[in-house]
């Protein structure tokens, strides 16, 4: 499939036609160090507990986002700014940003994995909540064909939210520990000195970002036109499952890069948005497409480790093997979904 170009989206406001160099890239460096320290102020006068409040939920995605930007920045720009400062608060950041996201991570695929057996089936399990009025939950009926599974769904559903739910509490407990800890205070004050200090270098004030910005572009390119879009582009790839319920418990091989591709792309849009101080609507269209697929193949991974199970019911294995293979399905339309995405940017530019 040949290369597809995306040009660089122009600045919200008319009047600036000069390239940006490494002031802009200051600039938003020090916006994204005080997004984060509002954020670490925010979550700590809640408590960093999600007991009766959104807002230490809020307070932890805040930080990620900020430091995502930090970090993806000090990749993409990273001869601009102090070789050794960059080089030592990298894997600092990618540390932080994995160890907040887990608890979130787990939370979803299990919410992900329960309504999916729940549409699949239409069995109610135990996680979910009660009738308004608290009354009785409402009986529920399946067609002939969906016997079986239903007779298996709800202790899928049940072995699944017993595994993700204490994989949850350990991310939990483990994102309180890393908060307190020196390393995470190590940390917080490299970016509290970033908020009134970016280490550029003498060069930087008048070296043009753009060419480091394409430089990131053209690689998200260059891995999209490595992707099998053709398989993509079909209804259904078969292929995708004969990995999935197999004793091998490494990653589904199809995998890796689209997930790569995803990084990729969220490294180009944040370029962006350090050139232009704007969000590329396609380019966020696109990353949302990529998300869905890594959240279906880590839910399918999910159901196919807790079919794994020693000892579980037959009807339990056949639930979870239905479950894997809608994942899967999910997994093959989010491919599709980004294709479309992908090819209506390069027609509109």
């Amino acid at each position: 499939m040949a290369q597809q170009h995306l040009e660089p989206t122009e600045p919200v406001s008319g009047h600036l036609r000069t390239s940006p160099t490494g002031d802009a890239l200051a600039g938003y460096l020090r916006s994204q160090a005080t997004e984060f320290l509002r954020a670490l102020r925010q979550h700590r006068e809640s408590g960093g507990t999600a007991a009766g409040a959104e807002d230490p939920v809020d307070a932890a995605r805040a930080l990620r986002r900020s430091v995502r930007r930090i970090s993806a920045s000090l990749h993409t720009f990273r001869p601009l700014l102090d070789a050794d400062w960059s080089e030592s608060l990298r894997p600092e950041l990618a540390w932080l940003s994995g160890t907040l996201g887990m608890e979130h991570a787990y939370e979803s695929r299990l919410e992900r994995l329960l309504l999916a057996l729940h549409r699949l089936s239409g069995a109610v399990f135990p996680t979910q909540p009660a009738p308004v009025g608290g009354g009785p939950a409402a009986p529920t009926t399946s067609t002939p064909d969906r016997g079986n599974l239903t007779v298996g769904a709800a202790k899928a559903g049940a072995l699944l939210d017993r595994q993700l739910t204490l994989a949850r509490t350990r991310a939990h407990s483990t994102a309180l520990q890393a908060l307190g800890s020196s390393r995470f205070h190590a940390v917080a004050d490299s970016i509290a000195v970033l908020a009134s200090e970016v280490p550029l270098t003498r060069a930087a004030v008048t070296t043009d970002l753009q060419p480091l910005a394409t430089a990131a572009q053209e690689r998200l390119e260059d891995a999209v036109s490595a992707l099998p879009l053709v398989t993509a582009g079909s209804p259904y790839n078969a292929e995708a499952l004969i990995h999935g319920l197999s004793p091998d418990p490494s990653p589904h091989p199809q995998d890796a890069p689209w997930h790569q591709v995803r990084l990729l792309l969220r490294l180009h849009r944040y370029a962006r948005e350090v050139l232009t101080s704007s969000v590329d609507v396609r380019l966020l269209t696109a990353g949302q497409c990529l998300d869905r697929h890594r959240d279906a193949s880590e839910a399918a991974a999910a159901a196919a480790a807790a079919a794994r199970t020693p000892r579980i019911a037959p009807a339990t294995a056949y639930a979870l093997g239905v479950l894997h293979a809608d994942q899967r399905h999910e997994v093959e339309a989010a491919r599709f979904a980004f294709q479309q995405c992908w090819q209506k940017q390069a027609v509109s530019t």
